[in-house]
């Protein structure tokens, strides 16, 4: 039998079970194939950005969110891209739905209970991008205006498809969430900054706390969820020690396929065993820094990585170092 969920009143799976909204085939690789966060939102930590006109800062790292840490365990070279060459990337179709996927479920929810329906998400589509193009000019270079307009019509048509999708999983007009797209924060006892921005927190009356992410992709296999779980861990683990609550569940959207919910529960065992990975992880990335050692790890989503062109495992040449007169 499902447990009752706190935050609606619609039932629940219990810890780890998914809930699809109709059969769809599981991708083995992320059809997105961008971070673990959707960016949604700026990166918490320095980024590049495309088409930045101000010169680079080279700084060390001194935060870590779970975009970070993923590409770290992804690939080291590809962390030292973004994270301290800074190097900029060219916008994707893929990603910048995202982007504006998550700000019309955010919006959404300005609206009263009742008013949040199918259209009224329909109808936010539009002011979103075109706030999102004055935000992010060099998202207008997916579209180019000689020839764009029809891309530009077929990619909204796909955002209302994962709109609908939404609504499939979720009735926006029985819950009213206590955050939206929220940057949280925590420093632990060794002094790393662990920062990220959550989509969504519930609280319930009675207190418990479900932490939400939509992900604009199809579910993965279960070989790829536990990597999209770590990222929920992450939020739940930086959320325990900022507020001193363990949150109850943790649930992942996957809009794409026609929806599913994918939700695990996490307990205290569980955010210590996440702390010490990401306190180990800190210390290989530290060690990383004194040596300038940044290996690349050749993997299946090298064929979306935006700097392959300069990377040794594909015949590249990566740029100077920029901390290497900073090397032990």
């Amino acid at each position: 039998m499902q447990a009752a969920d706190p935050h609606t009143n619609e039932g629940q799976t219990n810890e780890g079970q998914t809930v699809p909204s109709q059969a769809a085939p599981p991708e083995t690789v992320p059809p997105e194939a961008v971070p673990l966060e959707t960016p949604a939102h700026p990166e918490p930590e320095p980024a590049g950005v495309a088409g930045a006109a101000e010169p680079r800062a080279f700084t060390h790292p001194v935060s870590l969110s779970p975009s970070r840490a993923s590409d770290f365990m992804t690939c080291p070279l590809l962390y030292r891209l973004r994270v301290i060459d800074k190097l900029p990337e060219p916008p994707s179709p893929a990603a910048t739905r995202g982007t504006l996927i998550h700000s019309v479920l955010e919006r959404l929810f300005d609206a009263p209970q009742g008013a949040r329906t199918p259209d009224a998400a329909k109808a936010l589509l539009r002011p979103q991008w075109e706030r999102l193009l004055e935000e992010r000019p060099e998202v207008a270079e997916l579209f180019p205006a000689e020839s764009g307009a029809q891309e530009l019509a077929a990619w909204l048509t796909e955002a209302e498809q994962l709109l609908a999708s939404y609504f499939r999983v979720e009735d926006p007009n029985r819950l009213q969430p206590a955050e939206r797209e929220l940057l949280v924060s925590t420093t632990l006892e060794s002094g790393l900054t662990l920062r990220g921005y959550v989509d969504r927190i519930d609280v319930a009356p009675t207190g418990e706390v479900r932490v939400v992410d939509y992900k604009t992709g199809r579910a993965p296999s279960r070989d790829f969820e536990g990597k999209a779980m770590f990222q929920m861990k992450f939020y739940a683990l930086v959320i325990w020690r900022e507020r001193g609550v363990v949150p109850k569940r943790l649930q992942l959207m996957y809009l794409g396929g026609g929806g599913q919910i994918v939700t695990y529960d996490p307990d205290e065992g569980d955010l210590l065993a996440t702390e010490r990975k990401l306190q180990a992880l800190w210390r290989t990335i530290q060690q990383a820094l004194e040596t300038g050692e940044w290996p690349a790890n050749p993997n299946r989503l090298c064929d979306w990585c935006a700097h392959k062109s300069l990377c040794p495992a594909w015949g590249g040449t990566p740029p100077a170092y920029p901390l290497a007169d900073t090397l032990n």
